[in-house]
């Protein structure tokens, strides 16, 4: 048995022509070529458009829940039943959810995640209602439950278990979430946990990005590559919001259960991270063409000039607004009309963010299988006959 659910030759595929229909818009490659290209990889999945798929995830939702309210209702809600209906409704989703894949083909189509997505609710929620049943003081959420770490560790087994089977991006944003919120809760039984938190999140999100760089080298990249694209994003997030002066002051006063926010130990160093590592981004996606690096870092340039605003009143709202938003639509239409011509190596048409790591298959695709002899001038044929009985039979 596959420790993948899908095949990943579909994940193959569609890169492929994903990456074929870029280069024919970028006239890189013909038509003929790219019909060749797509004729050699197919797609023998079902994959429906979004509404559909948004409409048959919805509808499966519905359906599991209803199942499971009624196997909770046979029960009679008698002590345990919903142990029970929890176990039967992720286990029995589980099942169906194998099934379909192997037997309908369906690939990330909106009934395949719906019951991935319902599966994990039932099996988390039924661990969450056991410790809580035999731990009350779980009930009383705080970051600093020391309980809680029961439901963590099941609860980041069973995502992780789930990424590595379904390569789900959700899940695998879910599972990083849940990594973070152990990591704070483990810190925070400590005295010095408050102190160290900022730090141990921006070390984490370094180790962790460094661990996908290794990871996406593995041949199975693309069969992961939504997963990672999302940790890459959420790993930037969160080694900025470890650092910024807003997130880490007034996460402090939340954790220490103070009114109003104080001053915190090493601000200085907290106005340098909150300043910059968004112009670090910034540099980072701009010399390196790197699409998420440049999104995150103007994200996080405004969030830290909101930081400022924060606690330096400058100007009222509505007109520090109104300068703001009238400042970034100039500078967006310059850079606009300044890069339409590529310059110093940057341009204003959108860049493929897969074409580097795809760009040595284009001369395999077009050499192995994009190739259409021409079609030759019917000529003279020999034919005809047949050797049968030396002729005979009247014919050769």
């Amino acid at each position: 048995m596959s420790i993948k659910a899908y095949n990943p030759v579909w994940a193959y595929h569609q890169a492929v022509r994903r990456a074929a229909t870029r280069w024919q818009q970028q006239e890189l490659i013909s038509a003929p070529q790219l019909a060749a290209i797509e004729a050699a990889h197919p797609l023998s999945y079902s994959r429906p458009t979004l509404f559909i798929r948004v409409g048959i995830f919805l509808f499966t939702l519905l359906a599991c829940s209803t199942s499971t309210g009624l196997i909770t209702l046979l029960t009679g809600f008698r002590e345990g039943s919903f142990v029970g209906a929890g176990l039967i409704g992720g286990l029995l989703s589980l099942a169906v959810l194998e099934l379909v894949i192997r037997e309908s083909q369906l690939y990330h189509s909106g009934a395949d995640n719906a019951l991935l997505y319902f599966a994990l609710g039932c099996l988390i929620s039924t661990v969450v209602y056991v410790v809580g049943t035999a731990t009350p003081a779980l009930y009383r959420f705080s970051l600093a439950n020391s309980f809680l770490t029961l439901v963590l560790v099941p609860t980041i087994g069973l995502l992780v278990l789930a990424v590595v089977r379904y390569a789900d991006r959700w899940v695998a944003a879910a599972a990083y979430g849940a990594l973070l919120v152990w990591l704070a809760n483990g810190l925070l039984q400590f005295g010095a946990g408050r102190l160290l938190l900022p730090f141990a999140l921006m070390l984490t999100a370094v180790a962790g990005y460094a661990l996908v760089q290794h990871l996406i080298r593995r041949p199975d990249y693309l069969y992961y590559k939504p997963c990672y694209d999302l940790l890459k994003a959420l790993l930037l997030a969160t080694f900025y919001l470890g650092g910024n002066y807003l997130v880490v002051r007034e996460g402090n006063a939340a954790l220490s259960e103070a009114g109003a926010s104080q001053q915190i130990p090493f601000a200085g160093l907290f106005y340098f991270f909150t300043a910059g590592i968004p112009l670090l981004y910034i540099l980072v996606g701009l010399r390196r063409a790197r699409r998420t690096w440049l999104i995150l870092g103007l994200l996080t340039l405004a969030f830290s000039l909101y930081t400022v605003r924060f606690y330096r009143s400058l100007l009222p709202p509505e007109v520090a607004a109104a300068l703001a938003g009238a400042v970034l639509t100039g500078f967006t239409v310059w850079a606009f009309r300044y890069l339409r011509t590529p310059r110093h190596g940057l341009t204003a048409t959108a860049p493929a963010d897969d074409k580097q790591q795809l760009f040595n298959l284009e001369s395999l695709i077009v050499a192995q299988t994009a190739h259409v002899p021409a079609p030759q001038a019917p000529g003279f044929e020999f034919g005809g006959g047949s050797s049968g009985g030396g002729g005979a039979d009247g014919s050769y």
